[in-house]
């Protein structure tokens, strides 16, 4: 069966790419659209994000875009976050002086530490970009056929602690334990960029495109 999926376009996220990998996942129909009348019919919604956080939720809220997600969420549409569409799902973000987010999660993104360094005491970039293993804390159908450790790709500067959330479903650890996946009812959100994940990302996309929103 064909699955129609609406990819959010509210101006930030790398909506192109993301619109490819679906389609390699299996994806038939892929909208990438603003319209809420086109997001509310998909049969799923990606929600992407790239950039800095008080942009994007600003531009989203401006569009209506919150408001729809919200009627999705709630007519139990599967939805998938994707970096920072993750972080705005969370209540709060430390990001631009500390920044309200859409509060779907609870929550505090946080930067990483200045002076961020490994547990044997090497020097740790920032942003956070590159593979990591991301290691599955709880049962899901995304995980399906992906292995426990297995690696993605990950590009950040903030993130959420995995202490702070009673949602999360993945973590990483890059000197600190911070949450790759979270999940709640019909919304799972990654920190990760499957579309850039190749294997291992195609598969959890066509996880996503499999899914019925129910854990």
């Amino acid at each position: 069966m064909t699955q129609t999926v609406a990819v959010i376009d509210y101006g930030m996220g790398n909506l192109h790419s993301v619109e490819s990998a679906l389609r390699e996942a299996g994806a038939g129909d892929v909208a990438v659209t603003a319209d809420a009348e086109a997001i509310l019919a998909a049969d799923r919604i990606v929600f992407p994000g790239v950039g800095a956080i008080r942009d994007c939720v600003a531009e989203f809220r401006r569009l209506g875009c919150d408001e729809t997600l919200r009627l999705a969420i709630e007519r139990g549409i599967p939805v998938l976050g994707i970096c920072v569409g993750m972080q705005s799902l969370m209540a709060r973000s430390e990001e631009n002086g500390g920044v309200d987010c859409l509060g779907f999660f609870e929550g505090t993104v946080t930067r990483f530490p200045k002076s961020h360094r490994g547990a044997d005491g090497s020097k740790l970039k920032v942003p956070h970009m590159g593979w990591n293993q991301v290691t599955q804390t709880r049962e899901h159908p995304l995980w399906d056929g992906i292995a426990n450790n297995a690696y993605f790709y990950f590009v950040h500067s903030y993130f959420l602690p995995a202490a702070e959330s009673g949602c999360v479903t993945a973590a990483f650890d890059y000197g600190v334990i911070g949450s790759a996946a979270i999940t709640k009812e019909n919304v799972f959100a990654t920190q990760f960029h499957p579309e850039k994940s190749h294997e291992n990302g195609l598969k959890l996309l066509a996880n996503f495109l499999k899914w019925d929103g129910k854990c």
